[in-house]
């Protein structure tokens, strides 16, 4: 008994030591698209250069995650648009006017700055030429065309002020729709794939794919002026920042706008290095860009990931082994707890990371960022179902003769369990964890999408600037380091595994 405890005291101690502070200073968001990423760097250059430390949350997942964060205090400001805010945050009916905004969002402590100078409203696109092959101009044009495809992004296909009112709005009769990452659409787009797709109108993909934008007829998209959503207590907390950060009203127009989209996703230039030319040239703020390195980067993801990993996987191990254990030894439990454990393996991730972000924010732990306790408790219950259903199988696979023998023997249960039938059911076990270890580390680049780094961070940038170097960046370290997790299991079955029960036929 004693050398179990020692056990779990050293896994504990090994999930929970912190490797790393949590950033101070001002926390910055921004959204999954490279526009959003730009105004974030230009955030933060504006709060460094008023003397405050600055962390960006680079390309957090959709509107209503990056919303969250704010509500919750794990992001200060973020750019967002009035459209969005109208549809998707507060309903068309609680936003019915700018003051009715202002209130509104007030309610819940947050601030709005004035417009920052350009709309990038909702559009949809075409490819110019299949356009003028089939006579296609407007949005309403759409209905003569029933057999067209169209791939919108995921988060325009639930929308308030996306696809299903819009296709109400315009009677639109197409039934082959198709939800898909935003970047992704277009690259469908050109490939012929699709017909029809949603865009941004300062997206730099639309002249360089030859898109058509239709017009829309029926004025069934609102505006969508840039502007900042800023905490209430941010003038208090750093109040040489509030000024600094509103030197961008007004001062960035479509044009400059589109363009700076165009230098990042057409001529492969940094989101930090386009934010700082435009402050410069334009606010005479200088801002200063750290030199980087494929081996800096990819030892800082490596890092990054690991922690993510060993933070989840170890309570998972510590959580799920015990539930297995009752799961076997109790036929009503078991089948209430495997249910339960399947039907969490089920949820979206990005569902999943939503609906835990206020209880984590509820406990007073970080919901975004690196160490994010939202990353860490969504990973830990996606690895539950294989250590919690290899260690029912494993125990339920022990022979009936064991039991009887201990039985006879007079042997306490929890003797039994310990010396018995744990040891024999070991090698099922390590199996469980050895799956799960190797899903979490696939899975553990989901956190990028709350800002927890590692390995996903550059699998996402890679996919939004279709750079499939960066996407490598990430994706070949995570299948290493999954083939060395699986390796390492193998080894460790030489210490977990009784010696007799690690003979297999033929040995």
């Amino acid at each position: 008994m004693t050398r179990w405890i020692a056990t779990i005291v050293v896994l504990l101690l090994l999930a929970f030591v912190p490797l790393s502070c949590r950033p101070q200073g001002l926390k910055v968001g921004s959204k999954k698209f490279t526009e959003s990423v730009i105004l974030g760097e230009m955030l933060k250059s504006l709060a460094e250069d008023a003397g405050t430390p600055t962390t960006h949350y680079r390309e957090l997942g959709g509107t209503k995650l990056v919303f969250q964060a704010l509500l919750n205090g794990d992001v200060d400001v973020y750019p967002e648009y009035t459209g969005t805010i109208a549809e998707e945050i507060l309903g068309s009916d609680a936003a019915a006017s700018p003051g009715a905004m202002e209130a509104a969002l007030g309610e819940r402590g947050v601030l709005l700055s004035r417009p920052l100078g350009f709309n990038n409203t909702y559009a949809l696109a075409m490819l110019a030429t299949r356009a003028d092959e089939l006579g296609i101009e407007r949005i309403s044009d759409l209905a003569r065309h029933p057999d067209l495809v169209f791939g919108f992004g995921n988060e325009f296909m639930d929308r308030q002020d996306g696809w299903p009112n819009l296709q109400q709005r315009y009677q639109l009769p197409q039934r082959e729709v198709r939800g898909l990452d935003h970047d992704l659409a277009y690259r469908q787009l050109n490939l012929g794939s699709i017909d029809v797709t949603d865009a941004y109108t300062t997206d730099a993909k639309i002249s360089a794919y030859e898109l058509r934008l239709l017009e829309d007829d029926l004025n069934y998209f609102p505006r969508y002026d840039a502007l900042l959503l800023i905490r209430q207590d941010l003038a208090s907390r750093f109040p040489q920042v509030m000024s600094s950060l509103l030197r961008l009203e007004g001062a960035v127009s479509e044009a400059e706008m589109m363009a700076a989209n165009s230098r990042v996703e057409l001529d492969q230039i940094s989101e930090t290095q386009v934010a700082a030319e435009f402050l410069r040239a334009k606010l005479g703020v200088t801002a200063t860009i750290e030199k980087d390195s494929l081996l800096r980067r990819v030892t800082e993801r490596t890092i990054e990931h690991l922690d993510l990993v060993r933070k989840s996987l170890i309570p998972a191990i510590l959580l799920a082994i015990p539930l297995g254990i009752v799961a076997a030894k109790s036929a009503r439990s078991g089948q209430f707890i495997l249910a339960v454990v399947g039907v969490v393996q089920t949820i979206p991730s990005l569902a999943l990371l939503v609906i835990l972000m206020p209880v984590m924010a509820a406990l007073g732990l970080a919901s975004v960022g690196l160490g994010s306790s939202t990353a860490v408790t969504a990973l830990m219950l996606y690895s539950l179902l294989p250590i919690v259903r290899n260690t029912f199988s494993g125990l339920r696979s022990v022979a009936g003769e064991y039991y009887e023998t201990a039985a006879a023997l007079g042997l306490p249960a929890g003797y039994r369990l310990a010396n018995i039938e744990l040891p024999l059911a070991s090698r099922s076990i390590l199996s469980g964890i050895k799956t799960a270890a190797v899903i979490n580390v696939g899975f553990a680049t989901l956190g990028a999408l709350i800002g927890a780094g590692g390995y996903g961070q550059p699998i996402i940038t890679g996919i939004r600037l279709n750079d499939t170097g960066t996407i490598l960046e990430g994706a070949i370290p995570a299948a290493l380091l999954a083939l060395a997790v699986q390796g390492g299991f193998e080894l460790s079955e030489r210490v977990f595994v009784p010696r007799g029960l690690r003979i297999r036929r033929g040995d």
